[in-house]
């Protein structure tokens, strides 16, 4: 090993990710109940953004993107549809991946579905049950939760907000503690049920991408990917679930919490009505303008989506086009290039770089970021 060697390391908030062998990622995929909208698109593309720098830096990574298929949401749409919630979830998820793919978004090695790893999830109930980490209320195994805000950071009023929103029920007074979470819980009348040691029922949200995340890639990651509206609970019970089971921490060794994207000021969701549709923009213009728009902002920050936004991407994406037809750049601009890319993912730079110089930097950098 040259000791004067180029350091081809990913940063990642400043701290590096060193792999010594395949570099297992795991992104928190869709709840396949609508059809993808900029908010999913943007989290999905920077993840490919930093599966394809990891691989341009040398390494081998496996990623694996679970899809949520048992969710309260899924099922009342399947319901007003008139659909078996399975049937439902396989055709939302049939246009989900043709935008991302019409998006260049690589194939991932690993899609599990969580109705197929129901087991999975039993089997960490009954770890968390056994160490004492979980127990059972009318035939609902709950987590201990009562540290998981502190170490996400948070103070107990907010947390108290966001597990309300995100269903977890803080003033349930059956749980020992407000912040205590389901691992797994009896099904309601109409919703898809699983046998279980406690009866038929269905994992809790948090247990579900836990048990995908090692059932796939064992007790640790290298790097979660997802929104940074799942930063809590979602990521903060699924990691605190997994390192209770198994002892092993970090969970993740580093994570990209991808900022949302808004619309006249609000977060992009159905709920608000302001979704603008990947299928709605592409024929329009080039998917890869679209692309484009989306990595143009630091994937850390919020961005906010307008019209003129993803025209600008547009006429950007031809000037970086007649950059890569000239000739030349020298070995400098390639290197300064790699460099912004591992550097905290910094396309920005990667992107001034490759338009000023031209040619192979370009070219570079086009490629690496399925620009081309």
């Amino acid at each position: 090993m040259n000791p004067n060697a180029p350091d081809r390391t990913l940063r990642l908030g400043g701290r590096p990710l060193p792999v010594a062998g395949p570099a297992h990622m795991y992104v928190c995929g869709i709840t396949p109940y609508d059809a993808t909208h900029l908010g999913h698109a943007r989290t999905f593309v920077w993840a490919d953004v930093a599966a394809r720098v990891l691989r341009h830096a040398g390494g081998d990574v496996r990623v694996c993107r679970n899809v949520t298929d048992v969710d309260d949401v899924l099922n009342q749409a399947a319901h007003r549809a008139g659909s078996p919630y399975d049937s439902f979830a396989a055709v939302q998820q049939y246009y989900f991946e043709r935008d991302l793919d019409t998006l260049r978004v690589h194939a991932v090695d690993h899609q599990p579905r969580a109705h197929n790893h129901v087991r999975e999830v039993v089997a960490l109930a009954q770890g968390l049950l056994a160490s004492g980490d979980a127990y059972l209320r009318d035939g609902t195994v709950l987590f201990h939760g009562a540290g998981v805000p502190r170490r996400a950071g948070l103070g107990d009023e907010e947390a108290r907000a966001l597990l309300a929103e995100y269903g977890d029920e803080p003033g349930d007074p059956g749980k020992e503690h407000p912040f205590d979470i389901a691992v797994w819980r009896p099904s309601r009348s109409g919703e898809p049920a699983w046998p279980s040691p406690w009866g038929p029922g269905r994992p809790g949200w948090h247990a579900e991408c836990a048990a995908m995340a090692m059932a796939t890639f064992g007790p640790a990651l290298d790097l979660h990917a997802g929104g940074a509206d799942l930063r809590f609970p979602h990521h903060a019970y699924e990691s605190a679930m997994a390192e209770a089971l198994t002892g092993v921490r970090p969970f993740s060794r580093a994570w990209l919490h991808v900022g949302v994207v808004r619309r006249d000021g609000e977060k992009m969701a159905k709920s608000t009505g302001n979704l603008v549709l990947v299928s709605d923009l592409v024929p329009g213009h080039p998917a890869a303008a679209v692309r484009l728009m989306l990595v143009d902002e630091p994937w850390r920050d919020d961005w906010d989506y307008a019209p003129d936004v993803l025209d600008r991407a547009a006429g950007r994406l031809e000037r970086l086009h007649g950059a890569a037809g000239r000739s030349g750049s020298s070995a400098g601009a390639e290197a300064a290039v790699t460099e912004a890319l591992l550097d905290d993912l910094d396309v920005r730079t990667a992107l001034a770089v490759a338009e000023q110089d031209g040619g192979r930097a370009a070219r570079l950098a086009m490629h690496v970021l399925a620009l081309d």
